[in-house]
């Protein structure tokens, strides 16, 4: 859907989803519009800048990692292109320094993956009443944090296991032991 495509009449906030990995977009658009959110999805920078451009949104969600890009760099233009939205960047790249950045390029808030659609909808102050905010929020698990960012190495890495290994400042033998345990789900507060 484009942003010129928008109904006049839309009765939920309209987005735009920024991030390299196409199925990650689609199952985030999807969820997003089971909440009432619709959205619209761009794969690089030039596509996200195009759309800002064709019509009103309300907020952006914008990866850090935009394939050689950065989604530092979209943050400015986009504010420029549209002033009142809201821009969060999301990242599995989590740094102060990067957080810092964002907000001083006029990010209006900083995620870290894997969030789920509930902290996106509370971030961009989505959430309806019926969604309290007194409901515990889901945690997600040490071991799964880990899991992305080994992830995230063997990509680096071109899959080579010893040589993320190296990157992780760990042995090989520990890292394929960590490969082979697949991380648990996110769980509520209190949850045992």
């Amino acid at each position: 859907m484009s942003c010129v495509d928008r109904p006049t009449a839309a009765a939920g906030p309209m987005g735009l989803l920024v991030d390299d990995d196409a199925l990650y977009l689609q199952t985030l658009q999807r969820s997003l519009s089971k909440r009432g959110v619709e959205s619209t999805t761009a794969t690089t920078a030039a596509d996200a800048l195009r759309l800002a451009g064709e019509g009103s949104l309300d907020f952006a969600l914008i990866d850090l990692r935009l394939a050689a890009q950065s989604g530092l760099d979209l943050i400015k233009p986009l504010r420029e292109t549209q002033p009142r939205m809201r821009i969060v960047l999301v990242t599995g790249y989590a740094s102060v320094a990067t957080a810092v950045e964002a907000i001083k390029r006029g990010a209006d808030d900083y995620l870290l993956k894997p969030t789920t659609v509930d902290t996106i909808l509370r971030t961009l102050s989505l959430a309806t009443e019926a969604e309290s905010p007194l409901e515990p929020q889901t945690m997600t698990p040490l071991n799964r944090l880990e899991w992305e960012h080994i992830h995230q190495a063997l990509a680096e890495t071109n899959g080579n296991v010893s040589a993320a290994a190296r990157l992780l400042g760990m042995h090989r033998r520990s890292l394929q032991r960590k490969l082979a345990k697949r991380p648990g789900p996110e769980r509520k507060p209190h949850e045992e």
